[in-house]
C-alpha cells in the first residue's frame, strides 16, 4: 500500500529531486573535456521515476528535457527491467529510440534502493563529433542516417565492474578526437553517479515508499495544474504555421503547420500537414515535435508547473508518417534538432498568436547561428568548436527585444573568444552587436551578433547548419521582421561569398568567416517614426 504523503514533504521532497536533476549537470559542466560542455553548457539532465516518465529537470536545454520525457521509456522497451543491475550505464543516441539527433549521447543509470529499481537518472551531452564524413558529424547534403556517424542502440558499456574496455572501443575508433569524447563519457558516468547517491539519500531520509509517493503525487499534481489551466483556454480550433528556409537538398521553404484543439482541460496539436520529409538533415522525430510543444504549453501558461510526466498527460500529439516531422529512421536529422524543434514552436505560438498576444514574442533567433570548425592545431591534435550564435530577440508588448541571447528550446551560452583561441586554431578578429537588425515597431527588436573567425591552420573544415536566412524573424501586431542571418566567407585573396545555411566547406589560413546572425522582429506599428529612425541611425552594421 503506498503511504499517504503530506504537502510540506511532498515539497522537500520535489525540491530534492530537482536538485539531483541539477547536479548531474553542475558535475558534466565541471568535469567534461570539450568547451562545448564545460563553457557552452549544451547539455541536460533528467530524473526519471522507475518506469521512465519525467519527475524533475534541470534548468538546460528544453529540446534535451522534452525528448528525454521518453527517452527511458523507449529504452525500456528494449531493454527489459529485469536486465538491469546496480552500476549499470547505458549509452545510446538513435533517434528512434526516444531520441533527436546522433550527436546528443545519452546516459542512463538505472538507481536501485534496497535492491529495487527506483529511478533512472539521465544525462545528454552534445558530443563535439560522432563520426561521419565530415568533422563534427552534420553532414550538409546527407541523404541517409547512416552519413551523420555512429549509431549506438541501447549499449551497457559500464557495469559495477567498471568500463567495458571493449565496448567503450568500439565507440572511441569510430569518433573523432577519442580522447576528448572518452573524458566526456567519463563526465557523464560521474554525474549520474552523483545522482544516484543523492536518489539513495532522500529514500534514506524518507523512506523508499514515501519517495515512490512523492513521485506519483508529483504526477497527479502536476496534471490537474495543466488540466485547469487547459480548461481556462476557450474551446475551439487555433491554426499557426512557420517555415523552414529550404529543405537542405535544393528544394524551397518548407511549411510546419499545426491545428490545436482545445476541448475541455485537453489539447490536441495535429501536425498532419506538414511538408513531406527534406531530402536533407532538417527532418526530425515525432519526440522532439512533443518536446516543443511541451515548451510552448509550459512557456505561455503553466511556467510553474513540475515539468513531468504527469504534466503532460492532457497533450494528444499527432504526426503523419513520411512527413518532416516523422520521417522514419532511414532520414538524415542533425539539423531538424535544432531547427526543425524551433519553426515547431513557432508554429505553435503563433497558433495562439490572437488569443494571448500579450505573453508572446515577436520572431527570435529561433536557430542554433551553427557554425562548425574541424582542423588540426600546431601540435596535431584533432580539434572540433561547434558555435552556435545568438540573435536578437523579438519584442514584447511591454518591451524591446533584448540583443545576442537564445531563446526558446536552445539555451546555451557562446564559447568565449579567449577559449577558442587558446583551444582552437582560430582567432577571433571582431565581436560586436549587429547595429540596427532588429525590426522597427512600438517596440523594436533586439539586436543580433556580429563576429568574424579568422583560419590559422592549413586545413580547416566549416560546415553551416541555421535557419532565418531567408525567413526573417517575424513582426508581431504590425511590427517589422528582423534582419536575416548571414554568413560570409571572406578569403584570404580577396575574394568574399556568401555561405548557404546548410554546407560543409574547406578553408586556409588566413581565410574568415564573418557571422552576421539575425535581429528580433518588432512588436505593434512604431507610434513614434521620428524617434525609431533616429535610434535606427545609431544602431548601423559593421562593416
Amino acid at each position: 500500500m503506498t503511504p499517504a504523503i503530506d504537502p510540506v514533504t511532498l515539497e522537500v521532497i520535489r525540491n530534492a529531486l530537482t536538485a539531483a536533476a541539477e547536479e548531474i549537470s553542475l558535475v558534466v559542466m565541471r568535469s567534461a573535456r570539450s568547451p562545448l560542455l564545460r563553457e557552452a553548457g549544451d547539455h541536460s539532465s533528467v530524473i526519471t521515476d522507475a518506469d521512465g516518465f519525467l519527475i524533475a529537470q534541470g534548468r538546460d536545454v528544453p529540446m534535451h528535457m522534452g525528448v528525454m520525457s521518453f527517452t527511458v521509456r523507449e529504452f525500456l522497451r528494449q531493454v527489459p527491467k529485469a536486465q538491469l543491475q546496480p552500476g549499470d550505464v547505458w549509452f545510446l543516441n538513435l533517434p528512434e529510440v526516444g531520441g533527436n539527433h546522433l550527436p546528443d549521447v545519452k546516459a542512463i543509470r538505472p538507481v536501485f534502493v534496497d535492491g529495487d529499481l527506483a529511478a533512472f537518472a539521465v544525462s545528454l551531452a552534445h558530443w563535439a563529433d560522432v563520426g561521419g564524413a565530415v568533422p563534427g558529424s552534420y553532414v550538409a547534403n546527407a541523404t541517409d542516417a547512416w552519413q551523420e556517424g555512429l549509431r549506438i542502440p541501447p549499449l551497457r558499456v559500464f557495469t559495477a565492474e567498471g568500463a567495458d574496455a571493449e565496448k567503450l572501443g568500439i565507440i572511441l575508433a569510430n569518433v573523432r578526437g577519442a580522447p576528448e569524447r572518452k573524458g566526456d563519457i567519463l563526465a557523464q558516468v560521474a554525474a549520474t553517479r552523483a545522482a544516484e547517491l543523492r536518489l539513495q539519500q532522500i529514500a534514506g531520509q524518507h523512506g523508499a515508499g514515501l519517495l515512490q509517493a512523492a513521485m506519483a503525487a508529483i504526477h497527479d499534481r502536476a496534471e490537474a495544474q495543466m488540466r485547469a489551466v487547459i480548461a481556462a483556454i476557450p474551446d475551439g480550433n487555433y491554426e499557426g504555421a512557420d517555415w523552414l528556409d529550404d529543405d537542405a537538398g535544393g528544394g524551397g521553404p518548407v511549411a510546419i503547420r499545426v491545428r490545436v484543439r482545445i476541448a475541455g482541460d485537453r489539447a490536441t496539436f495535429d501536425f498532419s500537414d506538414c511538408d513531406a520529409a527534406a531530402r536533407g538533415p532538417v527532418n526530425t522525430t515525432p519526440f522532439i515535435t512533443a518536446a516543443s510543444v511541451f515548451y510552448v504549453m509550459k512557456a505561455l501558461f503553466g511556467p510553474d508547473i513540475q515539468p513531468s510526466g504527469g504534466c503532460y498527460r492532457p497533450f494528444e500529439i499527432i504526426t503523419r508518417p513520411g512527413t518532416v516531422l516523422d520521417p522514419g529512421a532511414d532520414k538524415p536529422v542533425v539539423g531538424g534538432n535544432h531547427e526543425t524543434s524551433q519553426r515547431i514552436a513557432d508554429a505553435v505560438f503563433r497558433a495562439f498568436a490572437g488569443l494571448v498576444p500579450e505573453r508572446l514574442t515577436a520572431g527570435g533567433p529561433t536557430t542554433s547561428g551553427l557554425i562548425l570548425f574541424g582542423g588540426r592545431r600546431a601540435d596535431s591534435i584533432w580539434t572540433t568548436l561547434y558555435e552556435t550564435h545568438g540573435g536578437g530577440e523579438g519584442a514584447r508588448a511591454d518591451r524591446d527585444g533584448a540583443p545576442v541571447i537564445r531563446v526558446h528550446m536552445s539555451n546555451v551560452m557562446n564559447t568565449p573568444a579567449e577559449v577558442i583561441e587558446a583551444e582552437y586554431p582560430l582567432r577571433i578578429e571582431a565581436q560586436a552587436l549587429r547595429k540596427g537588425s532588429g525590426g522597427k515597431g512600438r517596440h523594436t527588436g533586439g539586436d543580433g551578433l556580429h563576429r568574424v573567425y579568422r583560419v590559422l591552420c592549413e586545413d580547416m573544415s566549416v560546415t553551416s547548419m541555421f535557419e532565418r536566412r531567408v525567413v526573417p524573424p517575424y513582426g508581431l501586431v504590425g511590427g517589422e521582421p528582423g534582419a536575416t542571418f548571414r554568413v560570409d566567407v571572406l578569403k584570404a585573396d580577396g575574394t568574399q561569398n556568401e555561405l548557404p545555411g546548410k554546407a560543409n566547406i574547406r578553408l586556409g589560413p588566413g581565410d574568415r568567416v564573418i557571422v552576421n546572425s539575425c535581429g528580433g522582429g518588432g512588436y505593434g506599428a512604431p507610434a513614434e517614426p521620428q524617434r525609431n529612425r533616429k535610434n535606427a541611425d545609431q544602431r548601423r552594421e559593421p562593416a
